[in-house]
């Protein structure tokens, strides 16, 4: 398994929206620009702060996430 280490969550940025290494550049804004269409070079470019490793574990950790799914649990008897 590969680790996530550049996504970060903290209530305080973004309003507890995963980030990019703290920063206020959401998992879903670099999601959301590769869909569009980006290419990772462009988005690079507009985000020179951006790292190509961070745009990888962007995409890595919404696939992962679109794997959850929810259990219903049944309380009581």
């Amino acid at each position: 398994m590969f680790e996530l280490d550049r996504i970060t969550v903290n209530p305080l940025v973004m309003g507890g929206k995963p980030c990019i290494r703290g920063m206020r550049v959401t998992v879903g804004t670099v999601v959301g620009l590769v869909a569009a269409g980006h290419s990772f070079e462009k988005i690079l470019e507009s985000y020179p702060y951006l790292e190509l490793e961070d745009i990888k574990q962007a995409l890595a950790y919404a696939a992962w996430r679109s794997e959850e799914f929810e259990v219903p649990v049944k309380y009581g008897t």
